[in-house]
């Protein structure tokens, strides 16, 4: 029996894993010792649900788990609730935004990549059908190379986990998982509660709209010969694809995604937000883990 526990259970991410253990008998062999929030209501909901454990703390469960999935909703809570399970070098999951600042993303991927740990997470959007087939079309260079995209996703503009980073990262790994994790720089501006942001590569051009609410998602790819779009549907498949990659990595699976990519959102993130400030194009810093 693998153990885990879920830290920071206050979004769908820990009610949708609980289901999939519960009904699925493909995770039969996963165990769920211990959850966490510090919203206690959510902890109290789950526990009634689904009859999972209350740690009193976060790092209750240090050394008596296999995995770990930190889903918190403020990014900042991330890097604090890894750092008691760290140096045991157990798989992890990590929910968008990995961090908010650029420095305890280097610091946490470090410790990370010191311990040997694993990795996956990130936004669920990179899982979608839609996401996954431009990314191959790009990958494959299907109608020609390409000449440009175009993203849009929602995002917060008021709420209480980080503001713009709470849920800005799903259009940003959009853009990463399809034209590449690796950007040059970016430019942002904003019109009344929209903010568009060009996304400068080395070849090409993608632009992203940032829609305050708005729960639409949708990509596009635009190649030589033509031009592929489509609104992308955020289902119960992207959830399951994230926990069956957590679980493979839970069972001795090999790591899909490099740190320095994993954490790339978060520089990119911090550009647009240093953009918006300047009114400037951007540079996105090197990652140096």
């Amino acid at each position: 029996m693998k153990k885990i526990a879920i830290l920071g259970c206050e979004n769908s991410h820990a009610d949708n894993f609980l289901k999939f253990i519960r009904e699925n008998e493909a995770y039969s062999d996963v165990e769920v010792v211990g959850i966490y929030s510090n919203e206690m209501a959510a902890c109290n909901e789950l526990h009634d649900t689904f009859g999972v454990p209350i740690l009193g703390h976060y790092a209750d469960a240090a050394e008596k788990i296999d995995g770990l999935i930190i889903t918190a909703r403020h990014g900042d809570n991330h890097y604090k609730y890894a750092k008691p399970y760290i140096k045991s070098g157990i798989p992890m999951f990590i929910d968008k935004p990995i961090t908010v600042s650029e420095e305890d993303a280097v610091a946490f991927m470090k410790a990370l990549k010191g311990s040997g740990t694993r990795i996956t997470g990130g936004s669920s959007l990179r899982f979608a059908d839609g996401v996954i087939e431009l990314k191959n079309d790009f990958a494959n260079e299907e109608s020609g190379k390409t000449l440009g995209g175009y993203v849009r996703a929602p995002y917060e503009s008021v709420n209480e986990y980080g503001g713009f980073y709470f849920y800005a990262q799903h259009l940003v790994e959009m853009v990463c998982e399809i034209f590449g994790r690796f950007p040059i720089s970016v430019a942002a501006k904003k019109n009344g509660s929209q903010i568009t942001v060009l996304f400068h590569y080395k070849s090409f051009d993608c632009v992203g709209l940032y829609t305050d609410n708005s729960n639409v998602y949708f990509a596009s790819r635009m190649s030589f010969d033509g031009a592929k779009g489509m609104t992308i549907d955020v289902g119960i498949e992207c959830f399951e694809r994230e926990f069956e990659e957590f679980c493979k990595l839970l069972n001795g699976g090999a790591q899909t995604i490099t740190y320095e990519e994993f954490v790339s959102p978060v520089f990119i993130l911090n550009a647009i937000m240093r953009s918006l400030e300047s009114g400037r194009e951007e540079p996105i810093n090197e990652i140096l883990i």
